[in-house]
């Protein structure tokens, strides 16, 4: 039998940042959505990777951040303060609320700022200047950070998480069918509404640096706006079909089915009922088969026990 992963991109504000135009909907939705997300999976008790932006484990802050490489430009949107006064910035207490669980949740990194670790302008300076920042804030929360994902999942600088003690991290999935196209959005919809191929299962592998990676096998969110409308009332929800078809997919075989999203996506009733239906599934087919049930950081101490040789 396979393994179920949840894991969680938690950002609030930080996740929107640097956009031209942030989408206000999302980031005013983000800490509602948050505690909405913790209660369903400790409802169902699942446990989940929940991959958090550093800053957010900061009490207060100056807005400036001036030994960061990307400061101040990179923070211009930084209103600096204390949690209380800017709550879409900073988020230790419902860091506090994953931790203080009843369920096993796992609490990782997603960078501090949220800087995109694989783009050609982030240096090495400054993706250790976000790892150093996020272990800081985590230590003073008593926190250790193994599991990383990286944000918008662009990766790069890999031996950086290596040499600061990671683990593991959220790789890239296998590219599906239509990934090939040039019309990638048309086969998008068109494997949804008639094709309904199943999302892989992947294997755990561990890289050159000696770190687990963990690739996904399905955005939960990954499939919105007029194309989900247009074809939910003629074949249903495609993306609650894909996370069922992986979830059975994982209790019939080997591997594992990663499925992940972010806590903001969470912005309507029918987003809610999806995500509910999803966890449902998973926590039945757990009861009734031998299906498990892991964080990134639990398969990564399975896959790769000893920590890799990489020296900081």
């Amino acid at each position: 039998m396979g393994t179920v992963v949840l894991s969680i991109d938690a950002e609030l504000a930080w996740g929107f940042h640097d956009l031209a135009d942030p989408p206000r909907d999302r980031i005013a939705a983000a800490r509602p959505a948050w505690s909405c997300l913790l209660a369903a999976l400790d409802e169902f008790s699942i446990p989940a990777t929940w991959a958090v932006v550093g800053h957010l484990l900061l009490e207060e802050c100056d807005g400036i951040h001036a030994d960061h490489p990307r400061s101040p430009e990179w923070f211009a949107r930084d209103p600096g303060g204390s949690a209380d006064e800017h709550e879409a910035w900073f988020g230790p207490d419902l860091v506090r609320a994953v931790h203080d669980s009843a369920v096993d949740h796992e609490i990782a990194s997603h960078g501090f700022s949220h800087v995109e670790f694989g783009d050609p302008a982030t240096t090495r300076r400054t993706a250790i200047a976000e790892i150093e920042a996020s272990i800081e804030a985590a230590d003073r929360m008593g926190l250790a950070l193994r599991s990383f994902v990286f944000p918008r999942n662009n990766v790069g600088h890999r031996d950086v998480l290596a040499a600061y003690g990671f683990r593991s991290y959220r790789g890239l999935g296998p590219d599906r069918w239509f990934d090939a196209w040039p019309a990638r959005r048309a086969g998008k919809l068109l494997d949804a509404a008639l094709v309904r191929s199943d999302p892989p299962l992947v294997t755990p592998t561990v890289d050159e640096y000696g770190l687990v990676n963990l690739p996904a096998s399905l955005d939960l969110f990954g499939f919105e706006g007029a194309a989900r409308t247009l074809l939910e009332p003629a074949v249903g929800d495609p993306v609650l079909r894909q996370a069922k078809a992986g979830i059975d997919r994982a209790v019939d075989g080997e591997g594992v089915c990663h499925l992940w999203l972010h806590p903001n996506n969470l912005l309507a009733e029918r987003d809610v009922e999806r995500l509910r239906a999803v966890l449902s599934h998973l926590a039945a087919r757990r009861e009734d088969s031998s299906l498990t049930v892991e964080t990134m950081g639990a398969i990564s101490e399975r896959v790769a026990p000893e920590p890799g040789p990489t020296p900081r």
